[in-house]
Parts: C-alpha cells; sequence; structure tokens
C-alpha cells in the first residue's frame, strides 16, 4: 500500500499524472515556438511534473538509484524554471532559463518514460531487454536530438509579452 493505495492502483495514478504533464509538456514548448504562452497549460505541466517526481519517490525502493537521481535533477530544474517564470516574470535572461528549464523538464519526463516502456512493455523489452542493446540506445539518441532541437526553436522564438 501506498498512500491508501494499492501499489498497482497508485502505480496507475503516478502514470497518469506522467502522462498528463508529458501531454501539458508538449502543448507548452509547442506554444513556445509559436511564441506564445497558456498559462493555465504551463501550470498544468509544471504542477504535473512536480507531481510525477514527488509520487516516484513513494515507490517502495531498497536503494537509492539513477530512478531517485533522475527526480531529483527535475525537481532542481523544475524549481529553477518556477522561479524563472513566477518569481522573476520571465524578466531579460530569465526567459531564456525558463525555456531551458522547461525543455528539460519535459525530456527528462519523456526519458523516464521510454527507460519504463522498455523495461515494462513485452514488443520493447524484447528489443533491448538490459536496456543498453541498440534499440533503446538509438530511442533515447533520437529522443535527446528532438529535443535539442525542440530547445533551440522554443529559445530562438519564444518572446514573452512584457509584463503589465
Amino acid at each position: 500500500m501506498i498512500l491508501g493505495l494499492s501499489v498497482g492502483a497508485y502505480t496507475m495514478l503516478h502514470v497518469a499524472i506522467s502522462l498528463l504533464g508529458i501531454v501539458a509538456g508538449f502543448v507548452v514548448v509547442a506554444l513556445m515556438i509559436l511564441g506564445r504562452m497558456a498559462r493555465a497549460v504551463t501550470a498544468l505541466f509544471l504542477a504535473a511534473s512536480v507531481l510525477t517526481d514527488i509520487t516516484g519517490y513513494l515507490f517502495h525502493s531498497k536503494s537509492f538509484g539513477p530512478p531517485h537521481v533522475v527526480g531529483a535533477i527535475s525537481l532542481v530544474v523544475l524549481a529553477i524554471g518556477l522561479f524563472a517564470l513566477y518569481g522573476r516574470q520571465l524578466a531579460g535572461a530569465w526567459r531564456g532559463t525558463w525555456v531551458v528549464c522547461a525543455v528539460i523538464g519535459l525530456y527528462l519526463n519523456v526519458f523516464v518514460g521510454e527507460v519504463q516502456a522498455f523495461g515494462k512493455l513485452p514488443a520493447l523489452h524484447a528489443l533491448a531487454p538490459n536496456g543498453s542493446e541498440p534499440p533503446f540506445v538509438v530511442s533515447q539518441g533520437l529522443t535527446l536530438v528532438l529535443f535539442v532541437v525542440l530547445g533551440i526553436a522554443a529559445f530562438r522564438r519564444f518572446k514573452p509579452a512584457p509584463a503589465p
């Protein structure tokens, strides 16, 4: 039991929050590339991403491992992004800080989702049972390249309206 839920139910909740954060994150990045921002979707992305990281720590684990490290990095990146967005209102260099943090935060969510997919989905697991085979490496490499391209486009095109 985790927070009064069976492990299966808790896992489903964690996955649902994660997928919500990923979908909202892609909307946020797409809007940034278009030079726009939707405050509600942005808040949803940030809340779901932080909740994904926090709920990930509640799974039973015998030791501190790579998932915990990725979660910690994600929380730090998201905290900086939250400060850039809400604390500094995207003024000056904080605009770029926000874009970079949002893209990295989304990338880390997708990265973990991809690792989980290769570990849990039979068809993908058969291609890379150890998580180090070429299909996994190629998939992770293509994902990284995609996010670098999205990040550069968002960084160049996102120019928020001045605060009133």
